[in-house]
């Protein structure tokens, strides 16, 4: 294996492992909303801001800890450390929100009341395990340009 691959498969290791915590997070705002602010409501509304309310926390987590922890090359921290690079980095996180809805949205549709209130949190995390390869992805080629 070259260097360079095992540079790259480290770095997303240490992306999952912030993803990890950023997840802790945003699951912790994602329950909170859902059980204590909505009363474990699962209508609409209570699904899409306690689902906004996570990612919010998830990706303000996500953002100080990827600069510090994942992304460390020179290059990557020069890059990262704009507000392009800042609105670019949410950006992608913006499209995984919107896959996140989308993806929470069917997974609980098609499993319904069947695991109960276990299916949402069984769906969510599902979902975050996809997502977090496209925020990975999108981060490093959109934010970092591939480096």
């Amino acid at each position: 294996m070259t260097d360079k691959k095992a540079d790259l498969i480290k770095e997303f290791i240490r992306y999952a492992l912030v993803g990890g915590v950023a997840f802790l997070v945003d699951f912790g705002v994602f329950a909170l909303f859902r059980e204590l602010v909505y009363g474990g409501d699962g209508g609409g509304t209570a699904l899409v801001v306690s689902t906004a309310a996570g990612f919010a926390a998830g990706l303000t987590v996500n953002y100080i800890l990827s600069m510090s922890v994942v992304f460390r090359k020179e290059s990557q921290q020069k890059q990262g450390r704009t507000k392009k690079a800042f609105f670019t980095f949410a950006a992608v996180g913006v499209v995984g929100l919107g896959l996140t809805e989308l993806f929470q949205w069917l997974g609980e549709l098609l499993v319904g009341d069947f695991l109960g209130q276990l299916g949402k949190y069984t769906v969510k995390i599902c979902v975050t395990g996809l997502v977090l390869i496209w925020n990975y992805v999108g981060r490093k080629i959109f934010v970092f340009k591939g480096e």
